[in-house]
């Protein structure tokens, strides 16, 4: 999967899960996704989705709020998950 694809599907789930107050697709990669308005509860609904989507599972280390605030953070963190 591609850098392009895999920021467009991380901005497709934001979108139904993130609770943003405004688009995902309208965010810059390194926009503060919490300033956007995602709450904590909101980001474990975008992680479990990330989990479903790319079929991996985030390590304990990896959950932390700097891991899911940005679309490169999120981005960064799958591509060390994902099988090449």
């Amino acid at each position: 999967m591609s850098m392009n694809d895999l920021s467009a599907r991380i901005r497709e789930i934001l979108k139904e899960h993130g609770r943003l107050s405004q688009e995902a697709s309208g965010l810059q990669d390194t926009a503060d996704l919490y300033q956007a308005g995602m709450t904590s509860h909101a980001s474990v609904n975008v992680m479990l989705a990330l989990e479903g989507a790319f079929e991996v599972e985030f390590p304990d280390h990896m959950l932390t709020r700097n891991v899911f605030n940005s679309i490169a953070s999120i981005r960064a963190a799958l591509e060390e998950l994902i099988p090449a």
